[in-house]
């Protein structure tokens, strides 16, 4: 008969994660070496509140004054302090001020928001994020460490349109922070100047299949391939496609991959430059590597 044995396992590698959900709570997830052992829930911050469920969230992960962006459902962007879940602001990302809630979020809730990581150590600021909205209006703000319940809290603040159609559903910021780009449901990947407000590229549908039909776009998640080079972009669709484009050459993609059958849900690049990390809806993980396409 074959022989059997029982491994122990080891449980995860020391590690400490923040959660959201959607009724608005933030979870602290930790896993030990000693003993060993699976994740743990050991702290939940805020009340259960279903107008306030955290639409998408960013950490500026700083070595001095580090910051937790969440975007609610009631259009009020927190930025929190991740050690201990102190709410050091809020602010309304449409109306520009300090203010509890945006009836108009119900319409044109908050789809995605990113914390910028840079930051001076005299600054005066709390910290600035980039937020847009479903229907594509994008907001960047700056809000001030004093008087974080005022409305002299927002600093200076910008806005534009990155879509009048479709609904936007991911947006990603380059290592350098000097450029965002945006896609979703109906929208093509297009690529900002976020100093000038000033869109600076924009996809162009692959070609038909060979009996000339076309796949409305709908892209679902997306990321910079390389931290020194923004003009490389990966986007994931919701037809289960990684697609890469080479901004500085053309319009269409450079290499079009099919993975499985389930929508790709998230994207993330690796440090060496050229493999990208995805997963779909149904729980499936993989690792391509885009100067082939090969998984």
């Amino acid at each position: 008969m074959p022989r059997t044995s029982v491994v122990e396992s080891p449980g995860c590698p020391p590690l400490r994660a923040l959660t959201t959900d959607i009724l608005g709570l933030i979870k602290v997830v930790e896993a030990r070496t000693k003993p060993a052992g699976v994740a743990k829930v050991v702290e939940t911050w805020g009340a259960p509140d279903a107008p306030r469920a955290v639409l998408a969230a960013s950490l500026a992960d700083r070595a001095v004054d580090p910051v937790l962006a969440v975007a609610r459902k009631n259009g009020v962007v927190e930025l929190l302090n991740p050690l201990n879940g102190e709410t050091l602001a809020g602010v309304n990302a449409a109306a520009g001020r300090a203010a509890p809630a945006d009836s108009s979020a119900e319409e044109d809730p908050l789809a995605t928001l990113h914390l910028f990581r840079r930051h001076a150590l005299d600054s005066s600021m709390l910290g600035t994020f980039l937020a847009c909205t479903e229907k594509g209006k994008a907001y960047v703000k700056s809000v001030a460490k004093e008087n974080a319940s005022s409305d002299m809290a927002v600093g200076p603040s910008s806005s534009w349109d990155v879509s009048n159609s479709g609904t936007v559903q991911f947006s990603s910021v380059d290592a350098g922070e000097s450029y965002a780009m945006f896609g979703g449901k109906g929208i093509e990947v297009n690529l900002w100047d976020i100093t000038s407000c000033s869109k600076i590229w924009s996809a162009k549908s692959p070609r038909g299949n060979s009996l000339q039909i076309f796949t409305a776009p709908w892209f679902t998640a997306g990321t910079f391939l390389c931290k020194d080079d923004h003009r490389k972009i990966v986007a994931c669709t919701n037809n289960h496609q990684v697609r890469l484009y080479d901004t500085a050459s053309q319009r269409r993609p450079v290499i079009s991959v099919d993975f499985r059958e389930s929508p790709i849900k998230a994207v993330a690049e690796d440090p060496n430059g050229h493999a990208v990390y995805i997963g779909t809806g149904r729980g499936d993980l993989a690792s391509f590597d885009m100067r082939t396409g090969i998984i």
